[in-house]
């Protein structure tokens, strides 16, 4: 809470009333955690008053916004502005009509601040339905007091890696790892392993149709079968007899038992916070493999601003949209509450004003500057990540190989798509 008081106090000496025509009513509803409810309302607050609208706001955590969100759409009851969880936009808007198209009130909102590619992924059927507020990435980050332990430099290929496994056990004993994944985690790597011999996402996002072979996405598979056997990531089955505990919870973690990991750059003080006193944790480039085709990083939204398009005051929600996401007031309000912000004006405002840490700044740029192949949505979706989970545990366990597993989990994502 301390790293937003700078940033809130400035929003709070800067904001100066700048009324409109006419003053409207409107609502924004938005899930998170009581530093993003504290931050939100403030913002709202200044915002209101700098463009003189009134705002209700309306905040849950994320357990159940879904579900409330999508009954407020159905319903034609949804508020005027929105924080929209990015793999939502096709669930509730496939053909871009369910919230506003952004492009219309262009001459309010700059969207300048935003790359192309960051405006295509909030955009359904030709519409901008949501504008990013974040944007996010799996990084590796590797303890490196963990790493030097063992007498290794720091892996930048997954061969590297992969021989790190057997020194890890020999040097520091049993039950020492340099990396860790399983369930989502383990998932994820076999997407990006995949992602980078192909050059493809696994659903392509201009077609919506599966990219990869079943072959492609068996090799990917067996990739993580060799991480486990060469002792690089302790096996599924014994990460589940240890009750499936999170990485920052997991004692073989915060005290340097196992050495890296792929995670949501936003996570950064999440899990280095528990680490021990000694421990080190940075990030690092994206690991590579012989001929492949992109870094594959896992890129995305973390979450996106949208307006109702069945709003009646379209120009005064884009009028405290803008505020929030790119005026100096609106920016430093909110801070970091809802990780770096995509946009360039807000980025540079907060960085200016010491709203954002260096290593913030340094897992952002790495996220920015990565190379990989746009993301679909559906990636995030439920059923796909069922899907592909509980086919790799499947194969993790032993119970079917590693081309009935592909099969499994391109039978389930495909009736996913069907379904669009």
């Amino acid at each position: 809470m301390k790293r937003l008081m700078k940033p809130l106090a400035l929003a709070l000496s800067t904001t100066t009333l700048c009324g409109v025509a006419q003053a409207e009513e409107l609502r924004m509803s938005w899930w998170g955690g009581d530093s993003r409810h504290e931050a939100t309302q403030a913002a709202l607050q200044i915002c209101g008053e700098r463009h003189g609208h009134t705002i209700s706001p309306e905040f849950t955590g994320f357990s159940g916004h879904f579900e409330r969100l999508a009954t407020q759409i159905a319903g034609g009851t949804e508020p005027d502005i929105m924080q929209v969880n990015w793999p939502w936009l096709p669930i509730f808007s496939a053909d871009g009509s369910r919230f506003a198209d952004l492009n219309e009130l262009s001459h309010i909102i700059d969207l300048s601040n935003w790359s192309a590619e960051q405006l295509a992924s909030g955009t359904m059927n030709g519409h901008l339905n949501g504008l990013p507020v974040s944007t996010t990435a799996r990084l590796f980050a590797f303890n490196t007091t963990a790493w030097e332990r063992a007498g290794l430099p720091l892996p930048t290929t997954w061969d590297e890696l992969v021989a790190a496994g057997p020194v890890f056990r020999e040097r520091l004993g049993e039950g020492n790892f340099p990396f860790e994944a399983a369930a989502l985690d383990a998932t994820l790597i076999v997407l990006l392993y995949g992602t980078q011999s192909t050059g493809r996402s696994l659903i392509d996002a201009s077609t919506n149709e599966i990219a990869w072979s079943a072959e492609e996405l068996t090799a990917a598979i067996e990739f993580y079968r060799t991480l486990v056997d060469n002792n690089v990531v302790p096996s599924w089955e014994a990460v589940a007899a240890a009750g499936n505990v999170p990485l920052e919870e997991n004692p073989n973690w915060t005290e340097g038992r196992i050495g890296g990991t792929y995670q949501w750059d936003t996570t950064y003080f999440k899990i280095s916070d528990p680490m021990a006193e000694g421990e080190e944790l940075v990030y690092t480039a994206m690991l590579s493999q012989p001929g492949q085709q992109t870094q594959g990083i896992y890129r995305k939204p973390s979450m996106v601003f949208a307006i109702s398009a069945n709003t009646e005051h379209p120009e005064a929600a884009a009028q405290i949209l803008n505020c929030l996401m790119n005026e100096e007031a609106g920016v430093m309000a909110l801070g970091s509450t809802r990780g770096i912000p995509a946009s360039t004006a807000a980025r540079e405002m907060l960085m200016a004003a010491g709203g954002i840490g260096e290593v913030q700044i340094d897992a952002q740029n790495r996220v920015l500057e990565g190379e990989g192949p746009t993301i679909h949505p559906f990636m995030e979706h439920p059923d796909v990540r069922t899907a592909m989970i509980d086919a790799l545990e499947m194969f993790a366990y032993g119970r079917i190989d590693a081309a009935t597993a592909a099969d499994e989990m391109l039978i389930g994502i495909e009736a996913v798509l069907a379904d669009m």
